[in-house]
């Protein structure tokens, strides 16, 4: 008695299920983008409101002892931010990346900090600024709130970072922050995703 054609079963079942395969995968990408594409959108009016609580705060910072967790011992710079339009596109560039990507953090993940793209954006700064592709001296960060002044008053209040690395940068306190000026701010909006919103705040000096 002859045996059936196993190789050729098997092979004619192979061949059926690849061209299945070949009709669902693009209809599951699809799916998939669908639930995934978070459809990041920039906020400007949230980055001015932000800009603009920010020298708030920093005229007055007596007013806001209380809900920022400020006191008197802090040499809080007075100084008023300059907006600068090159700073706001660098940050709304890194905010918008960071939505899309799905990542949280200062180096993004081809290894590069705001340095860097502050430097290739065309606003100048010290040489030895950049010799490091993953530095950052000039951003600050949030995720997940609702909006640019809820953002300000989450770095300046800083819970859970003992050095208060973003309330100094925010509130130039120390002789290296007091001495930045400009400032350009992202805010990005998500659909859906990790985080409902992303911001980016860049406080920043000239290397002259």
């Amino acid at each position: 008695m002859q045996k059936p054609p196993v190789i050729l079963i098997f092979s004619t079942h192979t061949a059926l299920l690849m061209k299945i395969i070949s009709y669902m995968v693009p209809a599951l990408v699809l799916l998939l983008s669908f639930f995934y594409n978070n459809n990041p959108f920039v906020v400007k009016e949230e980055a001015r409101q932000a800009y603009e609580y920010l020298n708030t705060i920093r005229s007055n910072p007596e007013n806001y002892y209380k809900t920022l967790h400020l006191n008197d011992s802090l040499s809080i710079t007075k100084t008023h931010l300059r907006w600068n339009d090159t700073l706001a596109k660098v940050a709304e560039a890194k905010a918008m990346d960071m939505a899309r990507r799905n990542y949280f953090g200062h180096v993004n993940p081809d290894g590069y900090g705001i340095n860097y793209f502050i430097q290739q954006s065309g606003y100048s700064l010290d040489p030895a600024w950049t010799k490091n592709k993953k530095e950052n001296y000039f951003e600050s960060l949030s995720a997940g709130l609702a909006s640019g002044k809820e953002a300000i008053e989450t770095l300046i209040i800083d819970e859970g970072y003992p050095s208060y690395g973003h309330r100094n940068h925010l509130l130039g306190i120390g002789s290296w922050n007091a001495s930045l000026t400009d400032i350009g701010i992202g805010f990005v909006k998500c659909d859906a995703g990790k985080y409902e919103s992303y911001a980016c705040i860049i406080i920043a000096k000239h290397n002259w």
